[in-house]
């Protein structure tokens, strides 16, 4: 049986684009449950290399992208003092796919409709490679963070909530 061709996705077109190494990793879709371990498990990666990506609305600047460890929480007033804001809370689902041109599960920190400011956890510095959303669900971008981060302009930050 051949493999399956994966269809590229505009977050990979772009990444193309600009001539950076990245690996698309499909994964198993279970519409009830899109959370990052269960995208983790399907990859056979530690959580810890899964990111997830939060659209943040602030006070002040507006919309911004958060991309933190899959098993953790972004902290919103930690998000809120880095992005420059007193302020800030994820939007509402219903504004994502409007604001982003993605939907829930499928919301990649690359290509969304304009360039938001975005911030990247500062766990990735410690690892060779992440995992994004390639732009869909069931489909993840591995990249290097230093790629990443220098391809979405972000600034890494300490953005999760501290364990209880």
């Amino acid at each position: 049986m051949a493999a399956k061709k994966i269809e590229k996705t505009n977050a990979a077109r772009l990444l193309d684009r600009a001539k950076i190494p990245y690996t698309l990793i499909p994964y198993e879709v279970d519409e009830e449950d899109l959370s990052c371990t269960h995208v983790a498990a399907q990859l056979g990666e530690a959580i810890e290399c899964v990111f997830k990506t939060l659209v943040l609305k602030g006070d002040r600047s507006g919309y911004f992208v958060c991309v933190v460890p899959g098993d953790h929480e972004v902290d919103l007033k930690a998000a809120a003092r880095v992005s420059g804001n007193k302020k800030a809370d994820l939007i509402p689902m219903k504004e994502l796919l409007p604001v982003t041109g993605y939907i829930r599960g499928g919301c990649s920190p690359i290509g969304m409709k304009r360039a938001f400011p975005t911030y990247i956890h500062s766990s990735c510095l410690g690892l060779s490679e992440i995992y994004v959303s390639a732009g869909v669900r069931g489909l993840q971008i591995r990249i290097t963070p230093d790629a990443l981060i220098a391809f979405t302009r972000a600034e890494t930050a300490d953005l999760i909530r501290k364990e209880e």
